[in-house]
């Protein structure tokens, strides 16, 4: 398939993923190396992750594509969702040890795990899930789209900001406010 068409199509890449999960197969590998390592770089520096971290990042990513090629799942995600999800992880991994780290995201962090904990029952995880859509849903209508978009739908700030025509400043502005918005009212009453 030309490179021009295989951007747009997921079964294109599912099948590369598929070869590579199967065979090891490094041609098809580099395929998606060759496409989606700029893309990642472009995507973590628009996050403003220095640029020599964001090619180690880059780097990491695609070495775990490379490693847990087997979890890909092309019905769960296209290979793009799952790949700059694993550069998203990545990238907050590096930076929870340092202090400008914004508690409210470590929160949000934190309640995505207790709500896949495999000792919360399945009816604690659907309240919290429940919990969590309420208080999106309790945000003024702007602020819940940017946190849905962010965090459901995965988009980096430079996408939501070219999406929504918004400046890429207020995009992070705005998100650090409903954040804080919704991280108080999440905590429980005492």
């Amino acid at each position: 398939m030309p490179a021009n068409h295989a951007a747009d199509d997921a079964g294109y890449w599912a099948d590369q993923m598929a070869a590579v999960s199967a065979r090891r197969d490094v041609e098809c590998f580099m395929h998606i190396y060759d496409h989606y390592a700029p893309r990642l770089q472009r995507y973590l520096l628009g996050l403003n992750v220095p640029a020599a971290q964001a090619e180690e990042l880059v780097q990491e990513s695609l070495l775990r594509l490379w490693r847990r090629s087997a979890q890909f799942d092309a019905a769960r995600a296209s290979l793009a969702t799952w790949l700059f999800r694993i550069a998203r992880n990545l990238y907050i991994d590096s930076v929870r040890g340092e202090p400008h780290w914004l508690p409210i995201q470590d929160g949000l962090e934190q309640l995505d795990l207790e709500c896949t904990d495999s000792t919360t029952s399945s009816t604690e995880a659907f309240t919290d899930q429940a919990g969590l859509s309420r208080a999106i849903d309790e945000l003024p209508a702007p602020q819940a789209r940017l946190i849905r978009m962010s965090y459901y739908e995965a988009k980096s700030h430079s996408e939501i900001a070219h999406e929504l025509s918004m400046p890429l400043g207020s995009v992070k502005s705005n998100l650090r406010r409903a954040f804080a918005k919704l991280q108080a009212g999440l905590r429980p009453s005492r």
